[in-house]
């Protein structure tokens, strides 16, 4: 019994010893960069036989990955579960496609993200932030995901799309069911976006929606026309999505790692300008989308290894953002002062994130006008709860004391 019992302890030895990263654990990726950290250095190119994918985890890796849409291809998919199911991936589905059709339906749609539309919203921003805000004012209580997180970035691409304020919440319900659904197919129709397309046919306005229902482009067979309904959307429903639960999360990282950081987060309320910066370092240091997600059009080799046509890779954004080959000194480390670096948590490429600008201006004055009111807090983690996605990653609620 003795020699069994000594053998079992060495066996759990080697096993939590193990370098291991399962990407559908909820719990691992509130916190995985302990993980990250020795993949870097001990498994750069990391394979998993369970689930059957390798990862990439040092920022050069990543970012030359992500950039090489020939070898890595989204048409498969850019979630995990999605490359593995096989399915087939619905046309216009802007984030699992390819050039040239990718490069159509993106020059399409980034005339919703021009600096000068971005930049027109600020005051309605500003402005329904603080009607979140203010009734908080005097409570000793805020929520930065139920108080606002969950309601302002909704609310921006419902201003864009031109969708009334009062459905503008069933719209986010249904883009986080879909980002929760333990279903493979975890595309949602669109059809939430259907009466509003319906009205605007009718009633054209001065909106992204109406826009939308009225271009016309050359498509990849070369025939000049207009969106189909299924295209459109699907459009709507990957913009509402990818535009809203992102930011949600954000903002509810910055509750989590200023309340961590009380003396930079003292520097930001005495001094705003900071802001714009803790935004960026934010988005580097706890990324709502952790990795990348390709299909291997074609044997590769890293470090010694051929990665075969056919698998699956991640790009382990959350790793690259805290590589210290590029974060010097340490990329561990949380500084509102670092010197900027382009990070990967709006990717690179052709699939660069189009709404990088918005959600940067929404942490903007998300930050401002939350330190305005409340200049410190502390988490309430009896009463936190992190999101049950592993898409994108965050809280469901990060209540805090304010004082």
């Amino acid at each position: 019994m003795t020699i069994s019992a000594e053998n079992s302890d060495v066996q759990h030895a080697a096993t939590a010893d193990e370098l291991y990263y399962d990407p559908y654990s909820v719990e691992l990726n509130m916190n995985p960069f302990p993980v990250f950290a020795r993949m870097r250095e001990e498994a750069p190119l990391y394979y998993n036989d369970k689930h059957d994918f390798y990862a990439l985890s040092r920022f050069d890796d990543v970012n030359k990955a992500v950039i090489d849409h020939e070898t890595f291809i989204s048409g498969r998919g850019a979630l995990l579960e999605i490359i593995k199911s096989g399915m087939e991936i619905p046309p216009g589905t802007l984030i699992f496609e390819d050039p040239p059709i990718h490069n159509i339906h993106r020059n399409l749609l980034s005339r919703m993200f021009t600096p000068r539309k971005v930049l027109a919203l600020e005051p309605q921003i500003r402005e329904f932030t603080a009607r979140c805000l203010d009734p908080l004012v005097g409570t000793g209580r805020f929520d930065f995901v139920n108080d606002l997180g969950e309601q302002m970035p909704m609310r921006v691409i419902g201003m864009l799309l031109g969708i009334p304020e009062e459905d503008q919440r069933r719209v986010t319900d249904h883009g986080e069911a879909t980002l929760q659904s333990k279903e493979v197919n975890l595309l949602a129709t669109g059809e939430v976006f259907a009466e509003f397309i319906d009205y605007r046919t009718e009633h054209p306005s001065d909106d992204i929606m109406t826009d939308l229902l009225n271009v016309e482009f050359t498509d990849e067979t070369g025939t000049v026309r207009r969106l189909s309904r299924d295209e459109l959307l699907m459009y709507l429903t990957v913009v509402a999505t990818a535009g809203s639960e992102t930011t949600t999360r954000l903002i509810g990282w910055a509750g989590k790692t200023l309340a961590e950081n009380p003396d930079q987060r003292r520097e930001l309320a005495e001094n705003p300008a900071l802001i714009p910066q803790a935004i960026e370092e934010i988005l580097r240091w706890e990324p709502p989308a952790l990795q990348i997600a390709r299909y291997v059009a074609r044997d590769v080799e890293y470090y010694g290894q051929t990665v075969p046509e056919g698998s699956a890779m991640l790009m382990l954004v959350g790793a690259a953002n805290r590589d210290h080959r590029r974060f010097r000194p340490n990329g561990d480390v949380f500084d509102i002062h670092r010197e900027p670096h382009s990070h990967m948590t709006f990717g690179a490429g052709t699939h660069f994130c189009m709404g990088n600008a918005l959600a940067r201006l929404e942490g903007r004055i998300a930050l401002e006008e939350i330190l305005k009111r409340f200049p410190t807090w502390e988490v309430d983690w009896p009463n936190a709860r992190p999101s049950q996605t592993t898409a994108v990653r965050g809280w469901e609620s990060m209540p805090t004391l304010v004082s």
